[in-house]
């Protein structure tokens, strides 16, 4: 397999981007590296936010514990269950995350529910929690995008614009390679190469661009969970244009029509509701108690 990466129109060119990383005699790949940087950098984000406003940063040490460990699980099962034809005659396949196949959307389900879990437990305001946490979550999928870079995988179809990716041909799973991309292919020196879309930057910095807003907007928010709306409708906003370049989309089954840009259409949707009503005032708060 040849392992160069380039981006020819603004002369970035990579000789050899390897997979993985050989540690004393164990083979780690950079897509899990890349992975628990993300997570590191998200818990590290969410507890100074925390630190920030005055909240117990041993709570969001809790969270991230639960919310990593049932994060993996939520984004492996949503993407195994929309993808079945790639594992139901290799079932162990499952169990493999070596090479990918964590989506990002089942991953951030899994953390919520685990947010609101740990808020029942500790009597703790979720609204305060989400509107924390989701500093964490869009740090992580910033940083963890770049796995796919390594894998070579989560690319758009044929582009020749300014950011365009040209890859080996024989570096990328065939199911991922349209037909659009095909008609494009090129021959260097013997080597086939093909050039796409790079979704996982385009990803990485619309994920930034959210991060930055959610930053200049903590100290206005109106009510405890906005911020979290918001981080669901900015986040989900990009989703739903950079899921319509993709070429490995995963479809509802029987169908055409790919889950997570449906989902984060679904989710800009009631996001941009929500803020609306609790801005009116018009989301219910806990009534409190008048003192004499």
């Amino acid at each position: 397999m040849h392992t160069s990466i380039e981006f020819p129109n603004i002369g970035i060119h990579l000789d050899n981007v390897g997979k993985t990383v050989t540690v004393f005699g164990f083979d780690i790949a950079y897509y899990g590296i890349v992975i628990g940087i993300g997570m590191l950098a998200g818990i590290a984000m969410a507890m100074m936010e925390a630190k920030r406003t005055n909240q117990n940063q041993e709570d969001y040490i809790d969270i991230a514990i639960f919310g990593i460990i049932f994060g993996i699980i939520g984004a492996r099962i949503y993407y195994v269950v929309f993808a079945w034809d790639m594992y139901k005659d290799n079932l162990l396949e499952i169990f493999n995350t070596r090479h990918g196949g964590l989506a990002i959307y089942g991953g951030v389900i899994a953390a919520v529910i685990t947010v609101f879990v740990v808020a029942r437990v500790k009597k703790l305001p979720v609204a305060l929690l989400l509107d924390t946490g989701c500093f964490g979550l869009i740090t992580g999928q910033m940083i963890g995008r770049w796995g796919n870079f390594f894998n070579r995988e989560a690319f758009g179809d044929y582009t020749d614009n300014l950011l365009a990716m040209r890859i080996p041909l024989d570096a990328v799973r065939a199911s991922d390679v349209s037909e659009n991309i095909r008609e494009h292919i090129d021959v260097i020196d013997g080597v086939s190469y093909i050039q796409v879309h790079p979704t996982f930057l385009y990803e990485s910095l619309w994920c930034l661009m959210v991060l930055v807003i959610l930053l200049l907007y903590r100290t206005h928010k109106k009510f405890n969970g906005e911020l979290f709306l918001m981080y669901l409708a900015g986040y989900g906003a990009g989703r739903v244009w950079i899921e319509g370049l993709r070429t490995d989309q995963l479809w509802f089954p029987g169908t055409e029509i790919p889950v997570s840009q449906v989902l984060a259409g679904v989710l800009v949707v009631v996001a941009v509701v929500l803020i609306v009503c609790g801005r009116r005032g018009l989301v219910p708060k806990k009534k409190q108690k008048k003192t004499e």
